[in-house]
């Protein structure tokens, strides 16, 4: 057994082999999809690809790949491999996608899917037309209490949409973070890094974005003695198609508010009905205000709500705010041996890129900017919640 696969048991009764390559083997690769890796039956790390040899290395210490390399053509080419999985700048989602997609294989990519949104649609329009499995690892989808407020709402439990609020707050003070505060390697800083998650968020929840009006800011022109091209705190306040309002705000600059999972996260729903809040630090709870109430109730998610339908991963083994991850990639394999679409695929990536466009067209011209119509960007995503197990 690799090291990697010592974290969950394998099942006995197995199906065809699955060969993976992880491109890119930073630490949201090992720590997330290598553990969600080892939850599927028959699927094999077959390989690793990284263009800093030390990463590489340890990376190969670690999983007990047997093969790795510089350059991710040699993985892509080779017929023994199915599906891989892109963890690399955002600078080369696309090209690393294209290619793999061109040669048959299922890609899982992490986000921001892409620069812009015509890269990302092309992405998503290349995986349909090679008939691959293609998905977007907005990886907070896959929390239970995100899941069961998606029911509730989609079962009509809020009743007319007011108001959609995210709140995402970090403290990561003056600390580099690599190739993360380079614009030509990023694209943009916290509006990519954490806010694209909260817009999906926005998406699955209300629906699509008809206008918006965004303010960003740089603090610190250097990190960890390197520059700092990008923001550190975004803004956004937004209609939606369905007359409802929207309001972000994500900062990497809120002293004393920790980080990661650690740190403030929150999504707020008004409505005609109900109020729910939603904290990714209480994976197994909502938070429920009624019509005339003075005060939030606590609202508990059902167990059959714990983990992915169909996934064998324990929701009581482990930290459950870190292990609901795994079930990202238990959903990817399962989609492709099912034939069917990902439950989070490129196109909804393209829609969150969108409007990450249009935040930074909003940012730079202080001007409201509206959202490109479903004609205009190609294939329509489905932006209903997930039905529920």
């Amino acid at each position: 057994m690799r090291p990697w696969q010592g974290f969950f048991p394998i099942m006995s009764t197995t199906p065809d082999p699955l060969n993976v390559a992880l491109i890119g083997c930073g630490a949201i690769a090992l720590q997330n999809h290598l553990p969600g890796l080892a939850l599927c039956p028959n699927v094999c790390l077959a390989a690793l690809c990284d263009t800093d040899p030390a990463r590489l290395e340890a990376a190969r210490r670690q999983t007990g790949a047997p093969q790795v390399t510089r350059d991710y053509r040699e993985l892509i080419e080779r017929d023994d491999i199915h599906a891989v999985i892109i963890a690399t700048p955002n600078v080369t989602h696309a090209p690393i996608a294209l290619a793999a997609v061109a040669h048959g294989k299922h890609v899982l990519c992490e986000k921001p899917l892409a620069m812009n949104a015509e890269e990302a649609w092309t992405m998503a329009r290349a995986a349909e037309k090679a008939g691959v499995r293609h998905m977007t690892a907005f990886t907070y989808r896959f929390v239970p209490a995100m899941r069961y407020l998606a029911h509730l709402v989609r079962r009509g439990d809020l009743g007319t949409v007011y108001h959609f609020r995210a709140c995402r707050l970090q403290d990561w003070g003056r600390r580099g973070l690599g190739w993360r505060q380079v614009r030509a390697l990023a694209g943009t800083g916290e509006l990519g890094d954490m806010l694209s998650h909260r817009i999906d968020f926005a998406h699955l929840l209300v629906g699509r974005i008809r206008r918006l009006v965004a303010h960003w800011r740089r603090w610190h022109d250097e990190r960890g003695g390197q520059p700092n091209e990008l923001d550190e705190w975004v803004a956004v306040l937004a209609d939606f198609d369905n007359g409802a309002t929207g309001v972000w705000e994500s900062s990497k600059l809120a002293t004393g508010h920790n980080e990661s999972w650690r740190a403030p996260d929150t999504v707020e729903l008004n409505g005609s009905d109900a109020t729910f809040l939603y904290e990714t630090r209480q994976w197994n709870t909502l938070r429920l205000g009624r019509p005339g109430g003075s005060h939030l109730e606590t609202l508990e998610v059902p167990r059959e709500f714990w983990k992915w339908p169909g996934s064998p991963r324990d929701p009581l083994q482990g930290d459950p705010l870190v292990t609901f991850r795994y079930d990202q990639i238990w959903e990817f394999v399962d989609a492709i041996r099912q034939q069917r679409p990902c439950a989070v695929t490129f196109h909804e990536g393209a829609l969150v890129q969108e409007v990450m466009d249009a935040v930074v067209q909003s940012a730079e011209s202080r001007q409201w900017v509206e959202l490109p119509r479903p004609a205009q960007t190609g294939p329509a995503a489905h932006l209903t919640p997930p039905a529920a197990p």
